[in-house]
Parts: C-alpha cells; sequence; structure tokens
C-alpha cells in the first residue's frame, strides 16, 4: 500500500512538468568495515554495505520543482571466533523512496523519508524519527513513510505539519514501537529571535506493546502525546537548549511518563586550522506520574575534531553515564579523496553498551577495540 501510494503520487506530481526540463542521474555508496574487539562471544567482525540510487528532477518554467529518490539498501555482515563459531546475517531493503513538490517557500514530500530536527547536535530529546548514532561517520538511519508539508516565511519562519502511516519500528528514544495501522501525526513551528531561533513540535502517535516484552504492560492502543521545544543561539560561541515530554495514556510503568533536557554549547578555537569542540548534558526521567519521575539518567558528552590538512581529519567523543559511571571513549581519523574515504576508529567502552541511539542486536562495539571503514560514492 506504501509503495503503491508512492508510485500514485509520483505520476500526479510529474503530470505538472510535462513542458519543464528534467534530469535524471544514478548514484551509489558502497562501504565495507571490519572490527576486532576483546567484548562478547565473537570478537572479529566484517561487513558491506551498498546503497545504489536513481535521483529525477523536473524544473518548471516558473521555477516549480519536481524531485524524487529511490534508494535501497543492501547489507551482511558476519561474526566471527576463529576455528570456532560464526554469524552471519543480511538484509535488503528501501533505504529512501520519496517525491517533492516544491519552490522557494514551501515543499511537498511524500514517502519513505528522513525527517529530522532539533538544536541538539548528538544527545537528541527530539529525536522522533531517527536513530543516527554519532560515531557513525556515514549517519546512516532508516527513513519513515509519510507526507510531510513545510511553508518557509519571509522572516525565516517556518511551519512543519506531517502525516506517517505505515511504519512499525522503534525510533529514536523509544522502547514501545508503533501501530502500524494507525496514522501518526504532528507539526512544528520554528521562529526566529534575537541571535537565533526557537520552535515548539508536537507530535501522536499510537503505540502497540504486545510484543515488546521485558515486563512491560500488553496493549494493543496506547495513544501517545509529546511535545517539545528547542532553542539556539550564535554568540561568541552557539549555546542551545532542547527538551521533550512524552506521556502515554495507559499505565506502561516507568515509560507511562518520559522527560528529556538537553543543554549545550560548542566553539572553534583558533589553533592551527581550528580545533571545533562541544559539550552536551543531557537529563532523562522515566515515570508513572509527571514531574514525579522515580528513575533518573544523565549522561555528558565531550566532542572535538581537527582538521590535519586538506585530505585528514581528526576526531574524539567521549560520553560518561553518571547513573552506573560508565565512560564511553571514541577516538577516529579520516582520510578523504574525491569518491572514497578511509576511517580508523579506536574505541574502549563497557562491555555491553548502553547508549540511547545505540541499536544493534549484536555487542560489536562493546569493551577495546578498533574498526577500519572504507567508502566508496559513485
Amino acid at each position: 500500500m506504501k509503495v503503491f501510494v508512492t508510485i500514485i503520487s509520483f505520476f500526479l506530481f510529474t503530470g505538472f512538468f510535462a513542458s519543464g526540463q528534467d534530469s535524471l542521474s544514478f548514484n551509489g555508496q558502497f562501504s565495507l568495515w571490519t572490527s576486532l574487539s576483546n567484548a562478547g562471544d565473537l570478537p572479529l567482525w566484517g561487513g558491506l554495505r551498498y546503497l545504489p540510487g536513481i535521483n529525477y528532477e523536473v524544473i518548471s518554467e516558473s521555477n516549480v520543482r519536481f524531485d524524487s529518490e529511490l534508494t535501497a539498501n543492501l547489507s551482511g555482515y558476519a561474526g566471527l571466533h576463529p576455528f570456532d563459531s560464526l554469524n552471519t546475517s543480511y538484509n535488503i531493503k528501501p533505504y529512501r523512496a520519496w517525491m517533492r513538490f516544491s519552490s522557494d517557500q514551501y515543499e511537498l514530500r511524500i514517502g519513505l523519508q528522513k525527517i529530522s530536527f532539533g538544536s541538539a547536535s548528538i544527545l537528541r530529546p527530539l529525536m522522533w524519527f531517527d536513530q543516527i548514532d554519532p560515531r557513525d561517520p556515514l549517519q546512516l538511519t532508516d527513513g519513515v513513510w509519510g507526507l510531510l508539508g513545510r511553508y518557509y516565511f519571509l522572516n525565516n519562519a517556518n511551519i512543519w505539519l506531517w502525516i506517517l502511516y505505515g511504519n512499525s519500528d522503534i525510533r529514536g528514544w523509544e522502547i514501545i514501537p508503533p501501530n502500524k495501522e494507525i496514522p501518526e501525526f504532528g507539526g512544528r513551528i520554528q521562529l526566529p529571535i534575537p541571535s537565533g531561533e526557537f520552535a515548539i513540535t508536537y507530535h501522536n502517535r499510537t503505540a502497540d506493546s504486545r510484543h515488546t516484552g521485558q515486563g512491560i504492560p500488553e496493549f494493543e492502543r496506547i495513544n501517545e502525546n509529546k511535545i517539545g521545544f528547542d532553542a539556539k543561539w550564535d554568540l561568541t560561541a552557539g549555546i542551545w537548549v532542547e527538551g521533550s515530554l512524552t506521556h502515554k495514556n495507559k499505565n506502561t510503568g516507568l515509560l507511562t511518563n518520559q522527560m528529556l533536557l538537553n543543554m549545550g554549547i560548542d566553539y572553534t578555537f583558533g589553533i592551527g586550522n581550528g580545533i571545533y569542540t562541544s559539550f552536551e548534558q543531557l537529563l532523562a526521567c522515566y515515570g508513572g506520574n509527571f514531574f514525579s519521575y522515580s528513575t533518573k539518567t544523565s549522561f555528558s558528552l565531550i566532542t572535538a575534531n581537527y582538521p590535519v590538512g586538506m585530505f585528514d581529519r581528526l576526531g574524539a567523543i567521549f560520553f560518561y553515564n553518571w547513573d552506573d559511571n560508565n565512560l564511553y571513549s571514541y577516538i577516529s581519523w579520516q582520510r578523504q579523496f574525491d569518491t572514497t574515504s578511509l576511517y580508523v576508529m579506536a574505541y574502549w567502552n563497557p562491555e555491553s553498551e548502553m547508549l540511547p541511539f545505540y541499536r544493534e542486536s549484536q555487542n560489536i562495539t562493546g569493551g577495546k577495540g578498533i574498526r577500519v571503514l572504507f567508502v566508496f560514492n559513485h
């Protein structure tokens, strides 16, 4: 059904541009990686991924644009304990499949797409529709099926409205997945303020906890409301605040109510080629009653990166979980060419990861280890 609606929308949109100038392009990204760590039953991992894509664009004589993207996600990986155990997996699924009708002040996009917003950079309370791991150089994330409309006012204010349907995977901070048979909807208003911008965001979905497990009460329909806010100021340093409140109308224990609050700052020091640094502090609270939370967790984050010449970049990310006193350390080196990139990454983490954006079914980056990633774009 989702694919059918997307195809029908394609023909409806392109019908308006029969006399426009069009272009068709093919592109793709191939990545190959391997990692070795001292944690888990399978210390040696390797995998590959290919994202082949087609982009089509038509621009009318009145400068109205229609463009579309169709990208697949072909991936596989294997875990190995030499001469003892082997675990393999592969997956073929759509990565992006959307069409967009737009001009200078508005856009309407339908299909499988990425929807992301907010002022925070890594520990994001408004990570509602994506699952980006900041340690992933490629910043890959699955999309959501839906319809998104945006309008941009001349004073830089903008408004977003969306309807999502047919999504069953958990996203962001969610533990209970959505009920894919019931539409989700929401919107966002973003306004300019002195030296920055401010926004309020709302989303409503129906969750389904029947197959969640983990001792969570089972309900087919749990109405959930989320409201969020974020603001950012560009002063001598960049300063931001971002938060969200989530309420479910059924008693799901600690997951009935949730509060997330992030405050952060970033600055580029004028040393050498410039050292970019940022700091974020996140508070996550859960409980059966609003503003009387029984579980609280706090994360601190420091990140830095430094360009070495034209082709090389060094980076570092450090997380600290104040609830269990665990430190997550990650350093990287990147070598960039026109169409290829090489990444060498070393990490020192607890043997079992407890980061909010970590969704791997296997313990690939636990403990101490090294990871090498090769990327080719065409």
